[in-house]
């Protein structure tokens, strides 16, 4: 069973085996001379194609299970598919479709419990970090090696805290396995990866130089979101007459409620939200969320949950005051107070906040200057790994937000 593991874990046999078992699956129930069954095919195979190139890169900034990403890529991929089967008026087999979406569900699955114990990370590690911190992760297995330090005994890379002082053994060692292709991983590197997040207290010169968002990518991700925002108009504009009607209908006052926020560069515009709270209430200054609970109406507590209230801010997105995906623009009063009491923190104004990000879906939102201090430590993480992938796993994330209500207030 070991050797069968090993031999899934190899990607191209992985990936082999599905198409083959796409073929004979499909060709088992349908009939392939049809041309609507065989444009279906094909369509299956692109889709679990896309499915396997997607997933590794969507997973690659934390030791994530996987599997927890198969469906909603799987619903995604296919949708497009369906789309691009409308627009371009392919002839398909509905049956096959639904055959394919089964199998390779199937597959995606059971491919990804096989070869889970092959994707465990092994590195050795010299003992000069806290080796708890790492040890615990299930995914990661670390095996501490002593002097005389030899090459053999290294797997898949070695991990050191490269801050921590080292005999000359140690270094000549570290040195000896950069020559040689061998991976180094600075322990807080590993650390990062597995909690996503940037700590504040392991922040250095050159650790700051790291925190800058890619410039190139940042036009690329303004234009693509402010597509899919246009794009999505169509089903947004009747959502958002609806709401309206509804917030007018349940209790008096605006149906779109302003505040203004710091973004990016430390600069302050006015955010749009639909109205969930009622009006005429003593006002008590800038809160942390839970303590407006007792403001929040019935049609309040829904399109929070759901985050449908945040729908009016795809307006500042489009004006260029915010982006789809970043870390949460705060108020004012708040940030100047966390300015003075948390180290680092108007480094999060990098970038422009988003509607969402990786704190709001990994965290939640805060409640006190502690949990402020961890968002703070998820949002550099976001800054630093900036990237088209990472905005699409906090994607997804999202979607179990609204469907789940984590991270909603």
């Amino acid at each position: 069973m070991r050797k069968i593991n090993k031999i899934l874990a190899i990607p191209y046999i992985a990936y082999a085996i599905g198409v083959l078992l796409i073929y004979s699956y499909i060709a088992l129930l349908m009939p392939l001379s049809l041309d609507t069954v065989h444009n279906s095919l094909l369509i299956t195979i692109a889709v679990y194609l896309s499915c396997v190139a997607i997933l590794p890169k969507v997973t690659n900034y934390l030791l994530v299970d996987k599997k927890l990403y198969i469906f909603p890529v799987m619903l995604s991929v296919y949708s497009v598919a369906i789309i691009a089967i409308v627009l371009l008026r392919i002839d398909y087999s509905r049956p096959t479709l639904l055959y394919g979406f089964i199998i390779v569900l199937f597959w995606l699955f059971l491919s990804t419990l096989i070869s889970r114990k092959e994707s465990t990370l092994t590195l050795s590690a010299i003992n000069n970090f806290d080796i708890k911190t790492l040890s615990e992760n299930p995914r990661i297995e670390l095996q501490v090696i002593e002097a005389p330090y030899l090459f053999n005994k290294i797997e898949q890379g070695l991990v050191v805290n490269l801050h921590n002082p080292l005999n000359a053994e140690q270094e000549k060692f570290i040195a000896d396995c950069s020559i040689n292709n061998i991976a180094v991983y600075h322990s807080e590197t590993i650390r990062e990866m597995i909690e996503g997040k940037v700590h504040t207290t392991h922040l250095s010169e050159n650790t700051l130089g790291s925190l800058r968002a890619n410039p190139s990518y940042c036009i690329v991700k303004r234009g693509w979101e402010s597509a899919l925002i246009l794009c999505s108009l169509p089903l947004l504009a009747p959502l958002a007459l609806i709401i309206s009607a509804i917030i007018k209908l349940e209790s008096r006052g605006d149906v779109l409620y302003t505040q203004i926020r710091i973004g990016q560069g430390g600069k302050p515009f006015k955010i749009y939200k639909f109205r969930s709270m009622e009006i005429g209430c003593p006002k008590a200054g800038s809160k942390f969320a839970p303590d407006e609970h007792a403001r929040v109406t019935r049609v309040g507590k829904l399109i929070r949950k759901t985050r449908i209230d945040e729908i009016p801010q795809f307006f500042n997105v489009l004006k260029g005051e915010m982006a789809l995906i970043g870390p949460r623009p705060e108020q004012q009063a708040f940030v100047k107070d966390f300015e003075k009491e948390i180290p680092f923190y108007g480094y999060r104004h990098m970038v422009k906040p988003g509607i969402t990000g990786w704190a709001q879906t990994v965290q939640g939102y805060t409640a006190d200057t502690e949990t402020t201090k961890e968002k703070l430590a998820h949002d550099l993480y976001y800054i630093k790994h900036l990237s088209f992938w990472l905005d699409v796993n906090i994607f997804f994330k999202t979607l179990k937000t609204m469907l789940t209500g984590f991270g909603a207030r």
